[in-house]
């Protein structure tokens, strides 16, 4: 672990304190929470029906595929955000058959975890590192009512309190949320937002859908030369295999997939700039952050502004 990340944001340079957070380079993890998939849970719903089928008849084939295939990460969330993480791509599901108000984490299976135990442990973390800001994007919500999200939303703010940032909030520079005591930006993908001033809308996240780097990177660049979104948005580094790519490499995982590919990736990451210009970029977001050196890649981008932000405080002082 590089202990210069546990606190990066409150390292930067004194001219990037007014750059907006949708401006910086932010490390982030995607499929957060799969690093405690239950090889024993169910699927989650929105399996068809022929999966279902395959996971009946052949599970003991089944399941250790899932669990290489499907978990991405393997530091808990405390260890990613001393590694400097700051985005977390949390799936968060209701069980089925489940009489109880416990929500987990989903990626094809559910988690050993529960929601509201995670995330207390991301609010104790914060206590003990108040000048770090985080953005948790929740989403997916299968097998969750009305009723549902609106008692999870109470425990949201409950947990969170006075550290969520409002969605009116305007100023999003590191000054102006230290000023006001503001470390959690909560993004929640669903039509309930409009209800809840705690909560933002979904985070657009480019997801390239494919296997090597090579894809991946050609898929980010289509999307920069498009322009980037207003506000917060995601370059997901993450590749995906199909099911037919698993079928013919049984002896590889999503892990071994990830490092092979990883030189690629890296070179590209570095020559990245985060800012504001339509190619600029903001949340980088990986998988396997821990092994893997993304979160210092990505910290080290927001040094490319120092000089930029310090241009630009001297031409707002003068007379």
């Amino acid at each position: 672990m590089d202990l210069s990340c546990q606190d990066w944001m409150s390292a930067l340079p004194e001219e990037l304190w007014d750059v907006p957070l949708t401006d910086l380079a932010i490390p982030g993890s995607h499929d957060t929470m799969s690093y405690c998939l239950d090889i024993t849970s169910p699927l989650v719903r929105s399996e068809s029906d022929f999966f279902r089928l395959l996971d009946v008849l052949f599970h003991c084939f089944t399941r250790p595929a899932i669990f290489k295939w499907a978990t991405t990460q393997d530091k808990i969330i405390e260890e990613q955000l001393s590694m400097g993480i700051r985005f977390f791509d949390l799936r968060v599901a209701h069980k089925p058959n489940d009489s109880s108000s416990s929500l987990y984490f989903t990626h094809v299976i559910y988690t050993h975890l529960t929601v509201l135990e995670t995330l207390a442990s991301v609010a104790s973390w914060l206590k003990c590192h108040p000048k770090e800001v985080v953005i948790l994007a929740c989403s997916h919500f299968e097998g969750m009512d009305d009723t549902c999200h609106e008692s999870f939303i109470f425990c949201l703010k409950k947990l969170f309190s006075s550290k969520l940032c409002p969605r009116k909030e305007s100023d999003l520079s590191l000054r102006s949320l230290w000023a006001s005591g503001y470390q959690v930006i909560l993004s929640y993908d669903s039509q309930l937002t409009a209800r809840h001033q705690e909560l933002w809308p979904a985070i657009p996240y480019w997801w390239a859908n494919k296997d090597t780097a090579q894809g991946v990177i050609g898929y980010l660049e289509w999307n920069k030369d498009m322009g980037r979104p207003e506000g917060f948005f995601v370059s997901g580094l993450n590749l995906t295999a199909s099911r037919g790519y698993i079928a013919k490499n049984p002896k590889e995982s999503l892990r071994t997939l990830t490092y092979s590919n990883w030189q690629c990736l890296r070179k590209w990451v570095e020559e990245q700039v985060p800012g504001s210009d339509p190619k600029s970029l903001n949340i980088i977001a990986g998988d396997f952050v821990g092994p893997l050196p993304l979160c210092p890649l990505v910290i080290a981008l927001n040094y490319k502004l120092q000089q930029k932000s310090s241009c630009y405080t001297k031409r707002q002082q003068r007379p």
